[in-house]
């Protein structure tokens, strides 16, 4: 350790490098390459995963802090204790809707847990606008990632342990 490490950030490390993640919505848990978004499948913001939601509540897929907020309410940034960032993005082209079917429950700087519910989605709505459903997960700094496991996919319930997500 060095007499200036303090000034390059050094100490304020995550003190566990290892994250838990968790099913956010009841519902179908897939791989990202079967998104059905080349955006999202082909990992061009990062590696991660979608679930096919059975019911419109949200939660955080770990434990962290908000970091930002979408003013469409379409996606929340999170930022994970071990300090990988995510994304939490409802359904596919949903932007467009400009915040119609959503309503989200956090804001910029609240701590959140697996618990925590982040947002909420009217399924219907977006099935009324020509919308695909799909909740996708992804890891947005992937140079900060290690390494990622998903070990469980198929229907699962919201809270779930479904996968590891570790920080270099």
């Amino acid at each position: 350790m060095g007499v200036f490490d303090f000034l390059k950030g050094k100490g304020n490390e995550p003190k566990d490098k290892n994250a838990v993640l968790t099913n956010p919505v009841n519902g179908k848990v897939v791989p990202i390459d079967e998104v059905d978004d080349p955006v999202f499948s082909q990992k061009m913001m990062g590696d991660g995963f979608g679930v096919v939601p059975s019911d419109g509540d949200i939660f955080s897929p770990g434990s962290g802090k908000v970091v930002s907020v979408f003013p469409t309410q379409h996606a929340v940034g999170l930022e994970l204790d071990n300090g990988v960032e995510v994304l939490v993005h409802i359904g596919i082209d949903t932007v467009e809707l400009e915040g119609g079917p959503f309503d989200t429950l956090v804001k910029e700087g609240d701590t959140v847990t697996a618990e925590t519910k982040i947002s909420t989605v009217d399924l219907e709505g977006l099935k009324a606008a020509g919308k695909e459903n799909t909740v996708i997960v992804v890891f947005t700094n992937m140079d900060q990632v290690d390494n990622y496991d998903l070990s469980t996919t198929g229907e699962t319930q919201k809270g779930a342990e479904i996968g590891t997500v570790s920080s270099k």
